[in-house]
C-alpha cells in the first residue's frame, strides 16, 4: 500500500471523529435530530479533511464493497477495516473517559428481531452507499468535490429513520468501538451483517444498472 501510515491514519481519524461526535451528543442528550446531525456534520468534517489521503471509506462496510467490486486490493482492505475499528474503539475509551460513562452503544429495540434489525441497517446502509457510489467513486457525479455533504446527510437521514429501532450504526465500527468498550457484544449480526450487506446491494446494484455508460 502506497502512502501507508497516512492513509491509515486517514482512515483511523475519521472513525474517531465520528463516534466521538455521534457519543458525545447522545450523552449530551442532543436528542435524535441532534444526534442525526453530530454523525452527519462528522462525516462531512472528515471527508472533507482526509478524502485525498485514503478515499475516505471510514466503514468497513463500504471498504468490503468497494473490495469486492475491485476498487481497492484485498490486502489494503483488511488493513483499513482494522484502522476503522481502532478509531471507533478509541473514541469510545476517549469518550468514556471525558464524561465518566459510556452512551453511544447502538441497541436494538425490545419491539424488533435480530433479522428486522439487520434488514434495517441494510436498507440505511443501502441508501449510504448508493449515494458514495453516486457522489464520490463515480468522478461523473456532480457532487464529487464536495461528496461529504450529501454523504453527511445521507447518514443523518439514516440515523433519523432507524435510530430508534438498531440505533442507526450504518456502519460495522460505529457499533464495535463502543460496544467492546461496553464489554456487550450481544446481536452483533444486526451491526455486522446488516450494513455490509447493504452496501454489497448498492454496489453491485450501481455498477451493474445505474452508473452511466462510458
Amino acid at each position: 500500500m502506497k502512502n501507508a501510515p497516512a492513509r491509515l491514519l486517514a482512515e483511523f481519524l475519521g472513525v474517531f471523529f465520528l463516534c466521538f461526535f455521534g457519543i458525545g451528543a447522545i450523552t449530551n442528550d442532543a436528542g435524535l435530530t441532534g444526534i442525526a446531525l453530530a454523525h452527519g456534520i462528522a462525516i462531512f468534517v472528515a471527508i472533507s479533511a482526509f478524502a485525498h489521503i485514503s478515499g475516505a471509506h471510514f466503514n468497513p462496510a463500504v471498504t468490503t464493497a468497494l473490495a469486492a467490486t475491485r476498487r481497492i486490493a484485498p490486502v489494503d482492505a483488511v488493513a483499513y477495516i482494522v484502522a476503522q475499528l481502532l478509531g471507533g474503539f478509541a473514541a469510545a475509551l476517549v469518550a468514556e473517559y471525558t464524561f465518566g460513562v459510556l452512551a453511544g452503544v447502538p441497541t436494538l429495540a425490545a419491539s424488533a428481531s435480530v433479522s428486522d434489525g439487520i434488514l434495517v441497517e441494510a436498507i440505511v446502509t443501502f441508501i449510504l452507499m448508493i449515494t458514495i457510489m453516486g457522489v464520490a467513486v463515480d468522478s461523473r457525479g456532480s457532487f464529487s468535490t464536495v461528496a461529504g455533504l450529501p454523504i453527511g446527510l445521507s447518514i443523518t437521514g439514516g440515523i433519523l429513520f432507524a435510530g430508534s429501532v438498531t440505533g442507526a450504526a450504518l456502519n460495522p465500527a460505529r457499533w464495535f468501538g463502543p460496544a467492546l468498550a461496553n464489554g456487550d457484544l450481544s446481536n452483533a449480526a444486526v451491526w455486522i451483517v446488516g450494513p455490509i450487506a447493504g452496501a454489497l446491494l448498492a454496489a453491485f446494484i450501481y455498477d451493474a444498472v445505474v452508473k452511466p455508460s462510458k
